[in-house]
């Protein structure tokens, strides 16, 4: 495509088949390849890896030495196509890593709106990052995990593959998340367990005090009771108004592969 190179800096390297808006800049050192597309007003600061496949929205900022869009770290890959989606106004601090996807998931790894990774954070191969999601320095995420909407990641934290993280959920900084956070919830410690729900991060996103507490009576029957996981569903459901707070705690439950963080 013919576009104006003013917005690039004279070191940049910029493929001819890459896309980019006519408001995209591009730092020093910077290197965008081809099969790339980039939207309006996203700011792409100096020595970034831009790889192939990848899809930038509106509004983002790259910053200095990160790596997005490049092959996963998984033996399994064998060339096929595959991509990265990063949303609108997202930010990616300092050497952060973002990997493609694999044949074997959706080939894809998606990163939300409005998100922010701060430093040196690794989002690896089929990741599905919700939108307004922070993920804290130095947090390494292997293959095939999601976090949901509004969720905060500490630093420093590491989280096995294929775990799922639902929304609105803390977890505390240097944690090891080796199996399925539910939502809504604050979980901290080593061993990572169950803190009560994340009330301050509920209250910051309008979240009742009557909400919070039906939170909270419903994650009684899953992690203070001695009840099995069928056993806890069977009572929320008996229990409790089923909100729409309720309903993604028991969905998330029921779909839950990996089995829950202790209480």
């Amino acid at each position: 495509m013919v576009r104006s190179q003013e917005n690039y800096h004279a070191t940049a390297i910029v493929d001819p088949e890459a896309n980019l808006s006519d408001s995209t800049t591009v730092g020093p050192f910077s290197i965008i390849e081809s099969n790339v597309n980039i939207g309006s007003s996203t700011q792409i600061d100096s020595h970034v890896l831009v790889g192939w496949g990848t899809t930038i929205g509106e509004g983002c900022r790259i910053h200095k030495g990160a790596v997005v869009g490049t092959i996963p770290q998984d033996l399994k890959f064998k060339g096929e196509e595959s991509h990265l989606i990063v949303g609108d106004r997202t930010v990616i601090r300092e050497y952060c890593t973002l990997n493609r996807g694999t044949e074997p998931g959706d080939s894809k790894t998606l990163v939300g709106d409005d998100c922010l990774l701060m430093a040196y954070a690794h989002i690896a191969h089929d990741c599905i990052i919700g939108n307004q999601v922070i993920i804290a320095n130095a947090v390494q995420l292997a293959g095939h995990i999601e976090i949901g909407d509004y969720s905060s990641i500490g630093g420093l934290t590491a989280i096995h593959q294929f775990v799922k993280i639902g929304q609105n959920t803390f977890v505390g900084g240097r944690s090891r998340v080796a199996q399925d956070v539910p939502p809504f919830i604050l979980a901290s410690g080593e061993p990572l367990r169950y803190y009560g729900p994340n009330a301050v991060g509920l209250r910051r996103r309008g979240f009742s005090r009557e909400q919070i507490s039906n939170i909270k009576k419903a994650y009684g029957h899953i992690f203070s009771e001695k009840l099995n996981m069928t056993q806890a569903i069977e009572a929320i459901n008996s229990d409790q108004e089923i909100t729409t707070e309720i309903r993604e705690i028991l969905n998330f439950l029921e779909h839950s592969n990996r089995g829950l963080i202790g209480g």
